[in-house]
This record gives C-alpha cells, sequence and structure tokens, in this order.
C-alpha cells in the first residue's frame, strides 16, 4: 500500500494557554517562542510553560516547535545552547531557527527547522539547507506555486509554507530598515514595523504623488481557497503566522484551517493523512473575516497580478464587509445595504472620500438600520466593514472547543475474571481484571457498556464498546468503573511511551554554499556563524547589518513595487510619467527607491 503523505496545520502561540486552545481547535503542531532569542522578543516563553504544552501536545500526537530564530551575537552563544538542552529536556520536537552558529554548537538531537528568516526562495538554497541537517524549511512567502513546485522537485525536504496572517514587505530576514532608523533590529526580534507607517511619495521633480499613506504595509496573507493547490505544488506544512495574536484569532483561525484541510484530506484520504491524533468540534462557525486583518491577498501565489497587495489607507484591522450606506435621519442614525446583521456592541470602520480611516461603535442595531454611539459624517455609498462583531468576540472568550481521540473498548473473559482491551487503531492494551464470575438474572450487556462509555475529562471518547463475554454476568458498576478508569491511564502511557519525536538529520557530505562570498545580508554576528560559511566555501566581506560601520547599503528588497501599484512601471511606456528618483518621506527619515527591473523587485536605501 502506498504511503500516504501527511499534512500538517501549524498554528502559533505566544503563550501555553495558547497553545492548548491551538491544539483543541485542530492544529497539528504549534510553534512558540524560546525564553530568548525569539524573532517576536515580546512572545517569549517559559521553559517550565513550553514543557506543559508539550505534555498536553503529545496527548494528540500533536508536535511543538520552538522559535529560537534571531541572530545570536558572540557572548549569546553559550546561553542559547543552555537554552536548547532545557528545551530537548522538555518534550521540545524542533527548533526554528536563522543563525548558522547553532549547526556548529554541541547541541543535543534535536530537530532543526530552517526559518523564513533564513531567507529561502530557491531550490539550490533549499537542498543545501536540506544537506546541512535541516528537517524542514520555511519557504518564503514570496513565492509562486510554480516556484514552491520547483523546489519540491529538486528536494525531499519537508517544505513549510505560510497561509495565513500579517505579511512582511521585505524578504524575511533581509529586512534593515527597523535597525537603521530606530535601533531595533528584526533580526533581534525586536522590528519597530516601519513598514506600517504612513509615507509621503514624492518624485523626481519635487511633486507629491501621495501623501500620509501607507505604502509598505501589505494586506494580510489568506490562502484557504488554494490549500489544494499548494499541497499539490508539495507543500506539506501550512503555517498561521501569529505569535503576536490573541487566542480568539487563532481559536478561529486554527478552526477555519482545520476544517479546509480536512474537507481535502477526507476527500482524498487514499494519499494524504492529518500528522496527529483526534477529532476536533466546536461551539462556533469559524470565520477568518472577523478576526484582524488588513483585507487579504494571495500575494504572489500566482506571479505579479493586477491585485493590489497593499492597504494603503489604514494598517489597522477592517474586518468583514457589511454593505453601504444608503442614507441618515442625523450624524448617528444610518441605514445601510446588505444581508449581515449587526449586533450592539459591534465596531464597524469605513474610509472617507480623503482615504481616511474611521472606526465606531454601535450603541444600537434594529434591522437594517444601526445607531452609533459618536457623531459620524458617513455619505452615502460608502462601504463600511465591521471590525469586531460583539456576539461573536464574546463567544470566543468562553470554552469553544472539544479534542478527542477515538478509542475501541472490549470486555472479554480470561481464567482469573475479566480483561479489558482498549485500542485507537494504532496502540492497543489489555488490562486483567481480576474478579469473581457471577451469572446474573437479566442481560447485562446494555449496562455494562454504558458505563464503560463514560470516559469523562479524559482525551478519549468510546467509538465502539463490544461486551464479548460467553454469560451475562453480574459486575458491579463499581468495578468496571476502577478497571475502566485503569485501563484508560495504561493506555495513555502506552501511546506516551510509543510518541517518537523527530530528531536531527546528519549533514550530507560538506554542501558547498551558493556563492563564493557573502556580504551583511548573510546576518552573520559570531565567530561560530563565521566558521559554518568558511567550512561551506564562503568569503565573508562584512559581518551583519547590527555590527556593521557603514550603513549605506540596501535597508529592504521587496517584491512589492511601488512603480507597478502606481502603474507606472519601468517597462511599460507609462513608466516614464514618474519621474525619478522617488523618495519615501516620513517625519525626518527619507528613503530612497530603487527599481532592480531584471529581477523585478524595488530596493530601498536611506539618504
Amino acid at each position: 500500500m502506498k504511503q500516504r503523505r501527511a499534512i500538517e496545520l501549524l498554528a502559533p502561540a505566544k503563550n501555553v494557554e495558547t497553545g492548548i486552545e491551538a491544539i483543541l481547535h485542530g492544529a497539528d503542531a504549534v510553534y512558540i517562542g524560546a525564553p530568548r532569542y525569539g524573532a517576536r522578543a515580546a512572545a517569549g516563553c517559559t521553559t517550565a510553560d513550553i514543557e506543559r504544552l508539550c505534555t498536553f501536545a503529545h496527548t494528540y500526537n500533536a508536535r511543538v516547535y520552538v522559535a529560537l530564530n534571531t541572530i545570536l551575537y558572540r557572548e549569546e552563544l553559550e546561553d542559547a545552547r543552555r537554552i536548547i538542552y532545557e528545551l530537548y529536556d522538555a518534550g521540545v520536537d524542533a527548533l526554528i531557527v536563522q543563525d548558522m552558529a547553532l549547526l556548529e554548537l554541541d547541541l543535543p538531537p534535536i530537530a532543526l527547522h530552517a526559518s523564513t528568516q533564513c531567507d529561502n526562495r530557491t531550490p539550490e538554497k533549499v537542498q543545501f539547507l536540506a544537506d546541512a541537517g535541516f528537517s524542514q524549511v520555511v519557504l518564503a512567502r514570496e513565492l509562486s506555486l510554480e516556484t514552491i513546485r520547483d523546489i519540491a522537485r529538486s528536494t525531499q525536504v519537508p517544505l513549510e509554507v505560510f497561509v495565513h496572517g500579517a505579511l512582511c514587505v521585505s524578504y524575511s530576514g533581509q529586512c534593515y530598515l527597523s535597525a537603521a532608523i530606530n535601533g531595533r533590529s528584526a533580526n533581534r526580534g525586536e522590528c519597530a514595523q516601519c513598514c506600517r507607517l504612513p509615507y509621503t511619495l514624492i518624485d523626481g521633480n519635487g511633486k507629491c504623488i501621495a501623501r500620509d499613506k501607507h505604502l509598505l504595509s501589505l494586506k494580510d496573507l489568506n490562502q484557504s481557497n488554494r490549500l489544494e493547490e499548494l499541497i499539490d505544488a508539495g507543500a506539506s506544512s501550512f503555517k498561521i503566522e501569529g505569535r503576536l495574536k490573541d487566542i480568539s484569532y487563532v481559536k478561529n483561525i486554527t478552526a477555519y484551517y482545520r476544517q479546509e484541510l480536512d474537507r481535502i484530506i477526507a476527500r482524498r484520504s487514499d494519499e494524504l493523512c492529518r500528522t496527529s491524533d483526534g477529532v476536533s468540534t466546536t461551539t462556533f462557525t469559524p470565520n477568518p473575516h472577523k478576526s484582524f486583518n488588513r483585507g487579504f491577498t494571495h500575494y504572489f501565489l500566482d506571479g505579479r497580478t493586477a491585485e493590489p497587495i497593499i492597504q494603503p489607507h489604514s494598517p489597522k484591522s477592517m474586518g468583514e464587509y457589511i454593505g453601504t450606506i444608503q442614507g441618515s435621519t442625523n450624524n448617528r442614525t444610518y441605514r445601510y445595504s446588505g444581508n449581515v446583521e449587526l449586533h450592539n456592541g459591534d465596531g464597524l470602520c469605513y474610509i472617507d472620500k480623503e482615504g481616511n480611516f474611521h472606526g465606531f461603535r454601535i450603541n444600537r442595531a434594529e434591522g437594517r438600520t444601526l445607531y452609533t454611539a459618536t457623531p459620524q459624517h458617513i455619505e452615502r455609498g460608502t462601504a463600511i466593514y465591521r471590525n469586531s462583531d460583539h456576539d461573536f468576540d464574546t463567544t470566543l472568550q468562553r470554552p469553544t472547543a472539544q479534542r478527542y481521540i477515538e478509542v475501541d473498548i472490549t470486555l472479554a473473559e480470561q481464567p482469573s475474571g475479566f480483561a479489558l482491551t482498549i485500542s485507537d487503531g494504532k496502540t492497543h492494551i489489555t488490562h486483567r481484571c481480576d474478579a469473581e464470575k457471577n451469572l446474573s438474572r437479566s442481560p447485562q450487556a446494555e449496562r455494562q457498556r454504558q458505563e464503560l462509555s463514560k470516559l469523562g475529562n479524559t482525551a478519549y471518547r468510546a467509538r465502539r464498546v463490544e461486551i464479548a463475554l460467553e454469560q451475562d454476568y453480574f459486575v458491579p458498576p463499581s468495578h468496571l468503573s476502577t478497571w475502566r478508569r485503569e485501563a484508560i491511564e495504561w493506555f495513555d502511557r502506552a501511546r506516551r511511551l510509543a510518541y517518537r519525536p523527530d530528531r536531527r538529520k546528519k549533514p550530507q557530505g560538506n554542501p558547498q554554499w551558493l556563492t563564493t562570498e557573502v556580504d551583511y545580508r548573510a546576518n552573520i554576528a559570531n565567530p561560530r556563524a563565521e566558521h559554518f560559511y568558511r567550512t561551506h566555501g564562503v568569503e565573508i566581506t562584512a559581518p551583519a547589518f547590527e555590527l556593521s560601520a557603514a550603513r549605506d547599503g540596501e535597508l529592504m528588497r521587496t517584491r512589492h513595487c511601488l512603480r507597478h501599484y502606481l502603474g507606472a512601471c519601468l517597462k511599460t511606456p507609462q513608466g516614464k510619467n514618474l519621474v525619478a528618483p522617488l523618495t519615501l518621506r516620513q517625519d525626518n527619515i527619507t528613503l530612497a527607491l530603487h527599481f532592480d527591473c531584471a529581477r523585478c523587485e524595488m530596493v530601498i536605501k536611506k539618504l
């Protein structure tokens, strides 16, 4: 029988509570920040909490990955090594890393995943990382389906792709804008999100092309209707962005992608399967439009298209489209079109004709009439969005999911009494239950079946209970309850013993780096990383940006092109209508825009 491909849904967790909810809502794996050195410095977790999350996750054969994906300074290497040993002892399944120094350290045999911060865009880069010992590679968000397909054809390493959440406008690991402007390095987990600021675009004649617009602020990724194409392209792990997102966001988005992937897996069960166990049930209907989003995009999955990929008016959440304003009787009472029912307390927003974002709260909603909590000036025909659904948000504050592993239970006879067998199809145990066999005057099977089905607040639910006794025996309910509890404990212990975490892959030979030299964009900040690159045939021309004296190089390279957005691509006749050089200005910051048309990329430098 052909082995089925395992498909993984990977959810974010800013803390252990969020991680537990992600698993309950259907995640096959969660990723969480290390105590230090994670690319979200504000989302670090203690080793004790991570161990608690591992214990919970492994009940369902779900995995826990820890992000330790900043670049490291010389004096941090020993601390990082010590943390990794603690994480290994805590049961962590893999580390998500960026700094190649970690491949040079004396580490436990924990699996390593190559962070998207490694800038994983080409088949050659991914194959190098696989040969260097990485067990999974997180691909760059900018890749097209065709490029993902090419990478999958060229390597056997599992490929992880982002499918939902915030997008970095720069190639990950290659953004130095925050470090240059604020001294807060994105590669050190301290990004100040300069890309979300409003900028004024000035052309070569000094003309203002756009004033105070969020010209680098991308919409959010949503590939929920492209999952099957990504599977067929070769991706096997589907990652939701959001280690800073709240628990309600993680519940909703995880549950939504779980149901979408389950539909595909159920239809193709002969070739696809999940990587974890258990069935999740929720008390709400998941809807990604109801969680924080800046509007959605497929980004470059189909290559460069006419679809706008930025949200120039605001980096705040737009939410779900409701309809349009049809009129008002005053500036606090409005009628709207559309089929969406609003609720008292909902938060709405709109963009006015000048392109300014406004948000407000509803005091009361009656039919298609809404009463605002504060005065508004909304013109007829304006589109309105709900970015806070009061009823939905309230629901998500309560327990909203359960996850169970289905088991078969059999009560049979044995010479000294009875035996209780529990099986989930992969693990099974038989628990001997010594007791006298006393015949009953009435049928007992149904009562025994009901008693053995009571698995309470365990992770298990009875799929089938078989009473395989030759005669009707009377067994006291207290005996059945004790046997059931003891058998489940043994069964749970057996499953945990059977759990097999991934282990670090051995390097394949001594693979050579893709180029003969690297500069600050290789993010080399310590001697061990230097040694790694030199061992793999590379000359280092400059250390990491954070350690460089000269900072006049590229601050960002991105596939987002403002010329393309404005309809003035240099490859078209319209390109001459936008006079070079172009600059972005924000307070006392001036950024120069350069256009690498051969690669179809925009480059940002500081003036």
